[in-house]
């Protein structure tokens, strides 16, 4: 028979709920003493670096091996810097510098910021092989779509992050890379068979099992070559029989967000959480839409009661929280070890807002070094010595990147050389218009003209509109911040992410690495 009493208690230890505010809410504070083993963080969470420290400091306060995880991938998707964008240059960029030692120092850098906040678990890196390039979701998150490449960088990655005390999460696991659906919305189906998923999707997560990696992240996708009916995240002949028994891996299996419709809309929230813990996940993901108290009361309540109907094994549920546990105790070990905590319990080092928006120094040059650039015959000289009109395309946002998260080069340009203009325009912007290029080139007679796409190769409209408009103009330079599938453009800049630190290294191509100081203010 189950012994009842500690049931709730074991339950609050699988949950990382997501919660609003940049200080710790009464209820997760509460919730924390109640047995709650951790949270998850969100870009509206983060303000500064001294801001997550106070708040981390908060939450250890009411349970002190708190697991604190937050979604930094250092690239386009980024939590810690969503305000003023990333200063490194994300998974695509350091797979096009290709150089694992670049990789393990970005990685390392950016951990030891998240150490120093008192952050002990990041959802990263992103293991996929993107080796569908109208993937929807994936794109630059990944290192790119050769497999070995992805391997070799994603444990470069594991263990710079880990050697500075931070657990990383290789995902999403079996592998997202081979879709065209996004599982924020559905279900994505991977339809290979086994031997090519275990010589491509499954390569970077053996390597990351090698590199010692202490979680791994499941991906809402069904992989009919293992089970045709459940997604991944439910799956127990994915999680238990592929990834703990034959692959081998004993840490902890974290799901992704499980109120994403991949899963949500067919089993619910709790159903889902219930259904995931069965299959042989650890740790249930939610809030990044559905952040309050009631979600976390929901899913415990949800748990505990199939473990009393028999739906959930109660051992599997013990074992479930012991490895939460053990995650807990390895980052605790490791902070220690690499002096983060302490850090972390003196906020006053890190500095505020000024020091959040310089950003990692290490991240900016390895964003310089994943810069390609491709010269056409109708190419203008570089540096541009006038100032240019720049116009970013702006597609639909990928779910995953925080929509407060500014990208591109027309801000970075303008500090550079003054009376630079730029104009933003998405799809309906150009809907219906009979010359995109005389939309595009308004403002721009006369002048140096720098077009700014993300996937031109994803988006009809971005492709129509850039080829009307490199007809009249072939000199424009063109800077591609998504994957770079076509080439075109009097320059082809590549900055293989649209990171802020992307965005720095292409204006400094673009316009040169000088910024004007400053006019003088009249007494």
């Amino acid at each position: 028979m189950p012994r009842q009493g500690d049931l709730p208690e074991l339950a609050a230890t699988v949950l990382q709920p997501g919660f609003v505010g940049t200080t710790a809410p009464d209820w997760v504070r509460r919730r924390l003493a109640e047995g709650l083993g951790g949270v998850a963080l969100f870009a509206r969470n983060v303000e500064s670096p001294a801001q997550v420290a106070a708040l981390t400091a908060q939450l250890r306060a009411e349970r002190p091996d708190v697991i604190v995880a937050i979604d930094e991938e250092a690239g386009d998707v980024t939590r810690f810097e969503s305000r003023h964008g990333s200063s490194r240059p994300g998974n695509l960029g350091l797979g096009a510098i290709d150089d694992g030692t670049v990789t393990e120092a970005v990685a390392h850098d950016l951990g030891v910021d998240l150490a120093h906040a008192g952050i002990t678990l990041n959802y990263a890196p992103d293991t996929d092989v993107n080796s569908n390039p109208d993937n929807p979701v994936i794109g630059v998150r990944a290192f790119g779509a050769d497999a070995p490449l992805v391997a070799r960088h994603g444990a470069a990655f594991i263990t710079g992050l880990q050697r500075a005390g931070v657990a990383a999460c290789a995902k999403h696991f079996p592998g997202h890379g081979d879709t065209s659906v996004d599982s924020h919305h559905a279900v994505p189906v991977i339809d290979r068979s086994r031997a090519d998923l275990d010589v491509c999707e499954l390569r970077p997560f053996r390597a990351a099992i090698h590199a010692g990696v202490q979680a791994v992240m499941t991906g809402h996708l069904l992989v009919p070559a293992w089970d045709a009916e459940l997604p991944a995240t439910l799956s127990r002949r994915i999680l238990t029989g592929l990834l703990r028994e034959e692959l081998g891996f004993t840490g902890l299996i974290v799901t992704d967000g499980i109120e994403m419709e991949g899963v949500r809309r067919r089993y619910g929230l709790a159903g889902a959480a219930v259904r995931a813990l069965a299959a042989g996940a650890d740790a249930i993901c939610v809030g990044g839409d559905h952040a309050d108290e009631q979600t976390a009361v929901l899913l415990r309540d949800a748990i505990v009661a199939a473990v009393r109907s028999g739906e959930l094994g109660e051992e599997r549920l013990r074992d479930a929280a012991e490895r939460v546990h053990r995650l807990a105790a390895w980052t605790e070990v490791s902070q220690i070890a690499t002096g983060a905590r302490a850090i972390a319990d003196a906020a006053a080092v890190i500095g505020a807002n000024g020091a959040a928006q310089a950003g990692s120094a290490v991240g900016i040059a390895a964003a310089r070094r994943a810069v390609k650039i491709t010269v056409g015959a109708a190419a203008p000289a570089l540096p541009l010595t006038v100032a240019p009109h720049v116009v970013e395309f702006a597609p639909p946002r990928n779910i995953a990147v925080g929509s407060e998260t500014p990208w591109g080069v027309g801000g970075p340009l303008a500090e550079r050389m003054p009376g630079t203009t730029a104009v933003r325009l998405d799809v309906e912007d150009l809907a219906g218009v009979p010359d995109p290029a005389a939309a595009v080139l308004a403002g721009a007679a006369g002048r140096p003209l720098v077009l700014v796409v993300r996937d031109a190769h994803r988006h009809p409209w971005v492709a129509e509109a850039l080829a009307h408009t490199l007809a009249v103009r072939p000199d424009a330079i063109v800077v591609e911040m998504g994957v770079p599938v076509a080439v075109s453009g009097g320059v082809h800049v590549a900055t293989h992410g649209a990171t802020r630190a992307c965005g720095l290294a292409a204006a400094e191509v673009i316009a040169g690495s000088t910024v004007p100081a400053p006019e003088p203010v009249a007494a």
